[in-house]
Formats: C-alpha cells, sequence, structure tokens
C-alpha cells in the first residue's frame, strides 16, 4: 500500500478505519468494511467483492468476522483462479448481507430475503451448506477460526535466520576459511555454519553457508578475520543506508538475531524444520551445525516423538486446513501461529520442559511415546534411504569439517550425478510409492492410538480428524 499509494494516504486510511481493519491488511479488506458498514446503515442489502485468496488468513480475515457478527455470508468460491490482462492470481469471491429483511417465496418454495439471498443456508464452491465461516469452509463443528493458541505450544515454534545482507558465501569459500587462523586462535568454524532454505529441503542442497556472528559486538566479530572482511565488503555499504536504525548500526549481524530461537537451540543436538510454503507438508530433522534460513519454520527440539506427531496425518490435515496457501501455485503455508500454536498434541505429550523433549505427562506410561518415536525413526530412515542410496552417493567431508562437528555431505559417485540430482522429497511425494505410504500408515496409527482414537483407520475422513482436532482444542482452552 505504501509504495502504490503513498506513507501519507496509508496512515490517513488507517487512521479511518482503526479498531475495524488491522492495521496490516490488504487494501481489499478496506472494501469489504466499507460494503458491510454500508448494509448496517441500511444503504443497500447486498454485496459481492472479490478478493485475492489470503482474504480467509490470518491478516485479513477479520473483515470477514466482522461481517459474520450482523449479518451471512450467502454464497462464496473460497479459492479460484483469476485470470485478468496476463496476470494470473487466485482469489476468493464473497456474496454478503443482510439476512433480516422480510423474505419472499421463490419458485422452488425456499424463503429469500429481498434481494434473491437464502434467509436459511448459503453456497460455499457451488455445494449447498448450512454456514460459511470467515474462513470460507463450512461444517458442523469445522468452525477452524474458533481454535486458540495453547500456552504448552507458545514459544516452541520460529522462523529460521533472517539474514537480511549478502551474509551466505558458496562451499568453496567456506572451506578455504575454515583452514584459516585468527589472532584469538579460534577457528572460523564459531562463525560458519552450511545453510537450509525451503528450496534446499524440498529439492537438494545448493551448497551455500553462511557467516553468522550471532550477538557479538563489532570488536568480537572482527577478531574472524576472513568472514569479517566479506561482510564490511559485501554487507555494510548496503546496510549502512538501511531504514530500520538497528541493522544500519549493528551491520555485521543478521537482520534479526532471534535471541529466543538461539537460546531454545543451545544444548541440542538436532531440531525440526519444516519449509513455510511448500506443494507437500513434511518436516526435517538437522544436526545443530546445520543453519535454518527464514523461509524454514523451526521447531527446537530433537525428540522423535515429536517429529513422529508432527509427520503424522493428524498434524498435516490440520496444518493444511489452518495455514492457507499461497502464490500462483497455490501452495500450502505453513503459519506458526495458526498452525502449530494452536495444534493439540496427544495428553500424554508436552513441550514445557526447557530442553524440548516431549514427556508423559503424570500417570502416563512410555509406551506410546515410544512407539510413535519408533515409527518416525523407521519412516525418516526409509526417506534418507531413498534420497541418498548408497549404490549413488558417498558421505564426505574435510578434517576441518569433522574437527568442527559439522556433518557429512552426501556426493554422487561417477555416473549417478544426474540419478541423485532428482532424489528430491518433492518428487518422491509427487510419486508416493507404496513403502512411503505403508510407512505413513504405521505412524498415524501409533499417533492416533496416543490420542485414544482407537476407532481410527486410513479411511476416517479428514473433516473428522478437524471435528476432533478442534474439539480437543477447544477443551484445553
Amino acid at each position: 500500500m505504501r509504495s502504490e499509494l503513498s506513507d501519507a494516504y496509508t496512515e490517513a486510511l488507517r487512521k479511518c478505519y482503526a479498531d475495524r481493519v488491522p492495521g496490516g491488511a490488504d487494501l481489499v479488506t478496506y472494501w469489504f468494511e466499507k460494503a458491510r458498514a454500508q448494509i448496517e446503515a441500511g444503504k443497500c442489502q447486498r454485496a459481492g467483492l472479490v478478493a485475492t485468496n489470503s482474504i480467509r488468513q490470518k491478516r485479513n480475515r477479520p473483515v470477514l468476522e466482522r461481517i459474520l457478527e450482523s449479518g451471512q455470508i450467502f454464497n462464496a468460491w473460497s479459492d479460484e483462479e483469476w485470470i485478468n490482462e496476463g496476470a494470473a492470481v487466485r482469489v476468493s469471491l464473497v456474496c454478503f448481507g443482510n439476512v433480516g429483511a422480510a423474505p419472499r417465496r421463490d419458485a422452488a418454495g425456499e424463503n429469500r430475503a429481498e434481494g434473491g439471498a437464502p434467509t436459511k443456508g448459503a453456497t460455499l464452491d457451488g455445494q449447498v451448506v448450512a454456514t460459511i465461516h470467515a474462513d470460507l469452509t463450512a461444517g458442523e463443528g469445522m468452525n477452524l477460526t474458533q481454535a486458540k493458541p495453547l500456552k504448552e505450544n507458545t514459544g516452541w515454534s520460529y522462523f529460521g535466520l533472517c539474514l537480511a545482507g549478502a551474509f551466505k558465501v558458496p562451499s568453496g569459500t567456506a572451506q578455504a576459511w575454515l583452514k584459516l587462523p585468527n589472532p584469538h586462535g579460534k577457528p572460523n568454524s564459531d562463525v560458519l555454519k552450511p545453510i537450509y532454505n525451503g528450496s534446499d529441503i524440498t529439492r537438494r542442497w545448493a551448497g551455500d553457508w553462511v557467516i553468522d556472528f550471532a550477538l557479538m559486538d563489532e570488536q568480537q566479530a572482527a577478531l574472524y578475520e576472513a568472514p569479517f572482511a566479506y561482510v564490511v565488503e559485501h554487507v555494510k555499504p548496503v546496510r549502512a543506508n538501511n531504514r530500520e536504525a538497528s541493522r544500519a548500526e549493528k551491520w555485521w549481524r543478521h537482520g534479526r538475531a532471534r535471541p529466543e530461537l538461539r537460546g531454545k537451540l543451545a544444548g541440542l543436538q538436532r531440531y525440526i524444520a519444516t519449509p513455510e510454503t511448500a506443494k507437500h507438508r513434511f518436516f526435517v530433522s538437522f544436526p545443530i551445525s546445520v543453519a535454518p534460513e527464514h523461509s524454514l519454520i523451526v521447531i527446537p527440539s530433537g525428540s522423535d516423538a515429536l517429529f513422529g506427531v508432527l509427520s503424522s496425518r493428524l498434524h498435516i490435515v490440520w496444518a493444511l486446513a489452518k495455514g492457507g496457501r499461497m502464490g500462483m501455485g497455490n501452495d500450502p503455508r505453513y503459519n506458526s501461529t495458526l498452525t502449530f500454536d494452536t495444534f493439540p498434541f496427544p495428553a500424554g505429550l508436552t513441550l514445557s520442559r526447557p530442553d524440548g523433549h516431549p514427556l508423559p505427562q503424570a500417570g502416563e506410561g512410555l509406551g506410546e511415546r515410544d512407539a510413535i518415536a519408533a515409527a518416525a525413526q523407521a519412516f525418516n530412515q526409509l526417506r534418507e534411504n531413498w534420497l541418498n542410496p548408497p549404490e549413488w552417493a558417498d558421505w564426505v567431508r574435510t578434517t576441518e569439517e569433522e574437527k568442527a562437528g559439522y556433518p557429512a555431505r552426501p556426493v554422487a559417485k561417477p555416473g549417478h550425478e544426474a540419478d541423485l540430482k532428482k532424489r528430491t522429497l518433492t518428487n518422491l511425494y509427487n510419486a508416493r510409492p507404496a513403502w512411503l505410504d505403508n510407512a505413513q500408515k504405521t505412524l498415524d496409527a501409533a499417533v492416533a492410538k496416543a490420542y485414544g482414537w482407537n476407532d481410527y483407520t486410513p479411511d476416517m475422513p479428514d473433516e473428522e480428524i478437524l471435528r476432533r482436532l478442534l474439539a480437543l482444542n477447544l477443551a484445553r482452552t
């Protein structure tokens, strides 16, 4: 808005609609609220508007929630392709209005308010439903907008490192720096890590490393000569004029220091991560010596049981329903606040211990937790074997990498470069071979048992899973 309409216009608009439209909402939401206010004032009865499909997501959805407080969404298409003058986007079409007007009978004998909207029921994506919720879904016991953050989940999911500068270097540069001495006698491995972003997980690692001075002051960072000199040359000139004062003043640090995440990672050996946006929702486990970039959501725990619950169908169904979608590819987005914070984990698991390892609650046994962990380990090992089969890949690391505790990395054996390049998690989940499906079902069954769902089968509808999880969320809050 600011770039298109100017700071002055944006501030004036937000002031005019204060307490009615969230400050960071898209411009289109103001038209929804303007139409709602016209209807409330009796100046019109109905409105129908087109918005990008993000109207259903957290930042914009309050305008639809406000509409439902005084009226009804009687017809909607939640997610449609829209092409206009060559620009292709995903849109939601929303028809809403005052359903309290005097009804009339239509040809089919249905009661309809003046203007044609049904006084009872609605139509969503061409199907008759009882009610349309603010996230443009329907179904009894399925209003997922009611789900609230759970206290025990708060502070256990984070964005990865926000670099805000040219802190990445290629593998060859990092390898050379690992061999160099420093005046204080400490190795450059203190400030160098392999770094993964979403594409590195969904495809294969691009080979980038990151310079990370963490919370060091400038004098401490300067003692790592080669990395610091690189940042002076490539980052400082750009960051010196940054609009954010902290980024300009502390130009040698990443754009977001992430002290909370760093505190949670301290002392762990591994952590769990998932791409914020990806075609398929899956989770991976990384050693602590690997850095996560901003496009990853990080759960600071090395627990196999927690990894198993997150990787289960039960959590993925919740994540797909709660997280929204992004881009023309309409790929699912993992919204940490809406998805992780609201997800009710099995009663026998908790995130309350400082190191983040789930533990049985008082009176609970270890059996269910261990069963999930075992199924998760088997599930993950099969995936890893497929991604890097020993017939095609060797695991290598230099002496300096081994000394610093970096993990070995897979390198294609001669003649298998093209074969290994095709082995990506996206390709695996596109194909979904029988062995993956079987391992997934075994994991799902173990997690369902931890919930006490003795009637669970792979045929249980997603809607039933969502109803049960929402009921559990509401019971806990």
